[in-house]
């Protein structure tokens, strides 16, 4: 299947859902632009991203010229539909929750719908390449995993084209859904997406976010849980190079007892004017009886000239909790690691290859895909290869 996914329109159809609004955030989640005041960079929200290079996507001036081309390669039972903005299942997962995701919302004109029915178990990946043909684009994709279904979805983003979309995840009761979401963006894209999803009692969701390209990526996933019983794991991993913007602001809502998240992300930063944000809220509210969640940020930093934020945050509401937690830490290249290894032989170009690649592969292995955790370790052997050597 494919499509391309031109200029949008304003028309109205998503299914209003009430969603507690972020107090990190400056308005409360809405499907509408205009309740969205427009960033200056004094917001906690956006304070870290450069608003002049969002091209327009955050004050309206963004003028959808351009289109993105979507092909879905997917295993039998499991149905592909491109649907209009008045199709039920859109806006199901949550809410906007910024300017630039309501944008995305009120601009789209066809969305993708993968849908795995109830019980199926996929012997094969869903692949999903969403490919950037060139100007301004507003994109919109729903994967809905029926109940005690499991599947493993594998998002790939390539192309050039500045893109501001919402993907939704649906996870059904008993089911299980892996998500392997790749930026591999040429060197002059934008993409901001906000992707929410929804975990079903007894549910498992696995969310592996891999980004590499792009001159900005703003990534905004969240997880909210609609039952008890829920799990959700957020893995991710950056290479930030050269005057590079990469963002990854999550927010955890534990809102229902006896549900669980665990967070891991690490990133690596090389160049002049790298910078890399990770932004971790988790928010366990009264209601979230016997919440066990943790989450962690590791950062590398390979050069100098490149800066990192990192900021985890955790609210508490409860003290009926099994365990709660969090960590960041940033930190050089060390040298001793560099001397323990070229005392046994190893050269000291490949002995920094090494210790990169050490860093990175407990969260490469979470992929489980062999074809697309070698390309990313290709991936991050040229950008070694680039400057590290």
């Amino acid at each position: 299947m494919a499509e391309t996914i031109p200029a949008g329109s304003t028309t109205d159809g998503a299914i209003e859902v009430g969603q507690p609004a972020d107090a990190r955030v400056s308005a409360p989640a809405s499907y509408d632009v205009a309740d969205f005041p427009v960033p200056h960079g004094r917001e906690e929200e956006w304070r870290f991203t450069p608003l002049e290079r969002l091209r327009g996507l955050h004050d309206g001036t963004a003028v959808a010229d351009g289109g993105i081309k979507v092909e879905v390669t997917a295993p039998e039972g499991v149905a592909v539909e491109t649907v209009g903005r008045d199709d039920a299942r859109l806006g199901k997962a949550g809410k906007p929750v910024d300017r630039v995701a309501a944008q995305a919302y009120s601009s789209f004109e066809k969305a993708s719908v993968v849908s795995i029915a109830k019980d199926a178990v996929l012997s094969e990946p869903v692949r999903v390449s969403v490919h950037g043909e060139g100007g301004t684009a507003f994109g919109h994709l729903v994967v809905e995993v029926g109940a005690f279904a499991e599947a493993v979805v594998v998002i790939d983003h390539t192309g050039d084209a500045t893109v501001a979309a919402n993907v939704e995840y649906l996870i059904g009761d008993g089911a299980k859904l892996t998500v392997v979401s790749v930026q591999d963006w040429d060197r002059t894209a934008v993409h901001v997406a906000q992707h929410t999803a929804l975990v079903g009692r007894d549910a498992t969701f696995k969310s592996v976010v891999v980004t590499f390209g792009g001159d900005l990526v703003r990534l905004h996933p969240r997880v909210v849980y609609g039952a008890p019983g829920g799990e959700a794991e957020l893995y991710g991993l950056y290479f930030t190079d050269n005057g590079q913007h990469q963002e990854h602001r999550l927010f955890i809502d534990h809102d229902t007892p006896h549900c669980r998240s665990n967070v891991a992300y690490k990133g690596a930063l090389q160049g002049q004017d790298a910078h890399a944000v990770w932004i971790g809220d988790v928010l366990i509210r009264a209601a979230a009886e016997g919440t066990d969640t943790y989450e962690l940020n590791r950062n590398l930093v390979l050069t100098d000239g490149a800066r990192v934020d990192s900021v985890p945050n955790l609210e508490i509401e409860t003290g009926e909790i099994v365990g709660a937690g969090h960590a960041s830490a940033t930190g050089r290249f060390e040298d001793e690691q560099l001397f323990y290894l070229m005392a046994r032989g190893i050269p000291a170009d490949e002995a920094r290859r090494l210790v990169v690649r050490g860093f990175f592969a407990e969260l490469v292995q979470q992929i489980g895909l062999p074809d697309v955790e070698e390309r990313l370790l290709a991936k991050i052997e040229a950008e070694l290869e680039a400057s590290v050597a």
